[in-house]
């Protein structure tokens, strides 16, 4: 399964994505960068930029700041990662910025669609340029 992440909200998608991994199916996640995360922007900033400041570098929690594995980890957290089956699960699932050449036949997922047309959102891409990461 391969699914283009733009105008995808984050959630929905990682828990269509945990769900296939699961089942035992490969998923490729493309435009990674272009996925949104729907509230307030202020407060999303502000929410990651806490978790940013507390604990160490060497002991956590540990924030992802390229968008590929930001996404990565929102899939991990709807996995069973302690158990085997959670452990192959992960390890089907591939998350890219942009499109590979060999991936262009990406197909999107109605149901992790934006419902409402809204201005309450941000982008995985800017999210994590806030953060200090790249693209």
């Amino acid at each position: 399964m391969i699914i283009n992440a733009e105008n995808l909200v984050l959630g929905r998608m990682a828990a269509i994505a945990a769900k296939q991994a699961l089942l035992g199916e490969d998923v490729r996640i493309v435009n990674c960068e272009k996925a949104i995360i729907t509230g307030d922007k202020k407060n999303t900033l502000k929410h990651y930029l806490q978790r940013l400041d507390i604990g160490q570098p060497q002991k956590g929690p540990f924030i992802q700041r390229r968008p590929d594995l930001f996404v990565r980890r929102a899939i991990r957290g709807m996995l069973p990662r302690r158990q085997s089956k959670g452990k192959q699960a992960f390890s089907r699932i591939k998350c890219y910025i942009g499109v590979p050449a060999d991936l262009e036949k990406a197909e999107t997922l109605r149901q992790a669609q934006l419902q409402k047309v809204t201005k309450r959102f941000i982008t995985v891409g800017e999210l994590c340029m806030h953060l200090g990461g790249g693209k």
